[in-house]
C-alpha cells in the first residue's frame, strides 16, 4: 500500500511544486470545503486528487489551512507532509536540516548538522553502516513509519530546523491511485491507529 492511501487526509507536494490532497474516506462536504479553499478537483489514476498549483507560501499556506482545519471537523486521521506551504517560491529554497525522502519502495533520511542527526536518532532512527543517511531502528509499518516521520518533521520545526519531505511524486500524474482499505480495524494492531498530523 502507498503511503498516500494510509490515513483518511493525505496532504502532500509533488516535486513540480504542487499542494494535492488525497481522501481515503467519504467526508461530508469535503468537495465544496476543497473547492472553496481553492482547490480543484482533478481525476487522477481512478481517484478524485484535489490540487493547487505552485503559488506563493502565503496564499498557499492559508488556503490548505483552511481546508485541513475544516477536515479536522470530520477525522483527527490527517497526516500533512507537504513542503509548498512552507516556503515562497519566489525566494531561494533553503538548504534542509533534514530531508526525508518517502517513495511507494524506499525510505531514507538525511541531516546535515549535529542537531538534525541527534533529533534523528531521537526520534527512532539510526545511522546507516556508511554513516550517509537514516532508517528506522526498528521495522515499522507504514503507518507508524509515517508517524515517525510527522513527529519527527514538527520537532525539527519547533527547533528552527528545516525540513523538506520528497514523495518520489513528480508531477500530479503520478498520485498513486487508491488500494483496498480495510472494513474494520482490529484493535491493537501495528498500523491501526490514525497516524499523527503535523500542526500548523
Amino acid at each position: 500500500m502507498s503511503f498516500v492511501n494510509v490515513p483518511d487526509v493525505f496532504i502532500g507536494s509533488t516535486d513540480d511544486g504542487h499542494t494535492f490532497v488525497v481522501l481515503n474516506r467519504r467526508i461530508r462536504g469535503a468537495n465544496l470545503l476543497l473547492t472553496g479553499a481553492g482547490f480543484t478537483a482533478r481525476r487522477i489514476n481512478d481517484r478524485t486528487v484535489y490540487l493547487l498549483p505552485p503559488t506563493t507560501s502565503e496564499e498557499t499556506n492559508e488556503r490548505a489551512g483552511i481546508a485541513m482545519y475544516g477536515l479536522l471537523a470530520h477525522t483527527h486521521d490527517v497526516v500533512d507532509l507537504s513542503w509548498t506551504t512552507l516556503w515562497n517560491p519566489q525566494e531561494p529554497r533553503p538548504e534542509p536540516g533534514i530531508r526525508f525522502t518517502l517513495t511507494p519502495t524506499s525510505f531514507s533520511a538525511t541531516a546535515t548538522t549535529e542537531a538534525a542527526r541527534l533529533l534523528l536518532e531521537q526520534h527512532g532512527f539510526a545511522r546507516s553502516a556508511d554513516g550517509t543517511s537514516y532508517q528506522p531502528a526498528m521495522p515499522l509499518g507504514m503507518a507508524h513509519l509515517l508517524g515517525a516521520v510527522v513527529r519527527a518533521e514538527a520537532h525539527a520545526h519547533s527547533y528552527g530546523i528545516t525540513v523538506h519531505v520528497e514523495l518520489g511524486i513528480p508531477a500530479p500524474d503520478a498520485i498513486p491511485g487508491p488500494s483496498p482499505r480495510p472494513s474494520a480495524t482490529v484493535p491493537g494492531r501495528p498500523g491501526a491507529g490514525p497516524a499523527p498530523r503535523r500542526s500548523r
